[in-house]
């Protein structure tokens, strides 16, 4: 049996217990989806969106990529944010990033790693931006954990400035804006106390006029 017929067969048993517990779940599932959270996490197989915050199929939306980015040249990203947002109505996205991320590390070194170095330079900013504060920690492991929450924080700053979210908050639409951190080491969330949920929580220079 390969590799493949394993996956195969486990999601067979997986659709089975599924159904054993709720005869009607993928009936249901394929009716509609109606989250009310967009993950917006990094690519790593260690962090697995539903699973970290116990929801089920059709319970969150997700978009993954290298360092929990949101770029806004990132087309990807932002026609996600959008149906999201505009389709799905989600109340909150949360900006999930992790300790342990190989894309910050490596954003972090100065080393040449090729065409993924064009996407971390985004990283690159904000460790530039933070450079006393990351340079007053002697321990390196406790600079990249912190470097790892300042991305969050930035990039939770890239989504409200996204014309995507702002007018939905023009529009009364409930819509918060969170950054959280996950732990490799014991499984749990940290929130970052970033969340906005309104315009006036961000600067003038990155507001739309009503």
């Amino acid at each position: 049996m390969s590799k493949l017929d394993v996956l195969f067969e486990k999601n067979r048993d997986w659709a089975l217990s599924v159904k054993a517990s709720d005869p009607l779940f993928f009936e249901k599932l394929s009716a509609q989806q109606s989250p009310e959270y967009l993950w917006i996490g990094c690519s790593d197989s260690r962090v697995p969106a539903n699973q970290i915050v116990g929801l089920m199929p059709g319970e969150v939306f997700v978009h993954r990529n290298v360092a929990n980015m949101v770029v806004h040249t990132d087309l990807n990203c932002l026609t996600v944010l959008q149906y999201a947002v505009d389709v799905l109505k989600v109340k909150h996205v949360m900006v999930v990033g992790h300790y342990g991320c190989g894309g910050v590390a490596a954003a972090y070194e100065n080393a040449d790693n090729g065409l993924i170095d064009n996407w971390l330079r985004n990283i690159k900013d904000v460790q530039y931006h933070h450079q006393l504060q990351l340079d007053a920690i002697e321990d390196k492991a406790q600079r990249l954990e912190l470097l790892c929450e300042l991305n969050v924080v930035s990039q939770v700053s890239n989504v409200c400035h996204t014309t995507i979210v702002q007018n939905a908050w023009r529009r009364g639409q409930p819509l918060a804006i969170h950054g959280w951190v996950y732990s490799l080491a014991d499984g749990l969330l940290k929130d970052l106390d970033c969340t906005v949920d309104r315009a006036e929580q961000i600067a003038d220079a990155y507001r739309i006029d009503a």
